[in-house]
This record gives C-alpha cells, structure tokens and sequence, in this order.
C-alpha cells in the first residue's frame, strides 16, 4: 500500500485522512459521553479528550500499517 495519496496534484500523507478520521469519531465520542454525564466523572474532562484521541488515532494507524 502506498503512504502518501495524490489528490490534484498535491501529494498528501496517509496519516492525514485518518487524522480527520480520528477528529470525526472523536466527536461522536464527546457528544455520547456529554449526553450520558461521563465528563461529570472524570477528573480533567480535556485529557481525558486528548487521550481518546490518541487511543483511536494509534488504533487506526495500528489497524492501517499492520503487515
């Protein structure tokens, strides 16, 4: 599989739609876990955003670039 992906011209990384990707699941995330009261739980709400992030983010790579 190639890294990169050519969109008009422009050569783009392959982590770069999957960062996108991360970002979009990530919002679905926040948006369930504010409706059922999860950030009420925790003890810093944006850490805890950014290492949700970071577990979907390294997931996909993971799940991408795996041999």
């Amino acid at each position: 599989m190639s890294r990169e992906f050519i969109l008009f011209g422009v050569q783009f990384p392959t982590l770069l739609p999957l960062f996108f990707a991360g970002i979009a699941v990530l919002l679905l995330f926040n948006a369930l876990a504010g409706r059922l009261g999860f950030y009420r739980q925790v003890w810093h709400p944006a850490l805890m955003r950014l290492c949700v992030f970071v577990i979907i983010f390294g997931g996909a790579i993971i799940w991408l670039y795996q041999p």
